[in-house]
């Protein structure tokens, strides 16, 4: 090779890199734009508030327990404990039963560690715990029934309540179908860690 063709081929391949390089930084802003809002790189990010809007949704409901006590939670608010990896739930309980003539209201508090089911495509409670259960003007002697209501609200009722649902275009970046693995609590938000299936 003469020296007047040397700079020609060195010319041809920085060409050759620029391209390349082009189409690789094409690609990479075409993947990113097919992500669905949250994806980064290693999962999905979502924030305190997307989890209280989805769970709002979802209240005010009602259940009764112990065939006497009718149990409606409201209002309920999400913090998030990522010290614990777990999240907190705090909403209004009211109780209504024959037993007292007035409704008892108070204060709910759980908290959770979370599960993702596939079928359903939801992150869920995972083994939630009563935090505090205030009710006011409790009459004597059903004290002790109050408290166990807090434990069958925790146990039969949020056990598994599903707190997030994926859509189904969200399980997917750039068309290849992605699984959520590990979840973890962030300060902002819940991180679910993306895997293949």
């Amino acid at each position: 090779m003469t020296d007047s063709t040397k700079p020609a081929a060195r010319s041809n391949r920085v060409r050759w890199w620029a391209g390349a390089a082009a189409v690789a930084v094409a690609i990479a802003v075409t993947l990113v734009a097919c992500m669905p809002t949250g994806w980064t790189g290693d999962g999905y990010t979502f924030s305190r508030g997307q989890m209280q809007d989805a769970l709002a949704r979802k209240f005010p409901f009602q259940r009764r327990f112990l065939g006497f006590f009718d149990v409606t939670l409201s209002n309920p608010q999400v913090s998030l404990d990522p010290a614990r990896n777990r999240i907190a739930i705090q909403a209004d309980a009211v109780v209504q039963s024959g037993l007292f003539r007035q409704p008892l209201t108070g204060p709910l508090a759980v908290s959770s560690g979370l599960h993702y089911d596939a079928p359903t495509r939801s992150i869920r409670l995972d083994q939630p715990t009563v935090d505090r259960f205030d009710l006011q003007n409790v009459p004597g002697g059903i004290g002790p029934q109050i408290s166990s209501i807090g434990s069958l609200i925790a146990g039969q009722l949020l056990n598994d309540y599903a707190v997030y649902t994926f859509k189904p275009e969200q399980l997917k970046v750039a068309g290849i179908a992605v699984e959520p693995g590990t979840i973890t609590v962030l300060p902002e938000g819940v991180h679910v860690q993306a895997k293949r299936p």
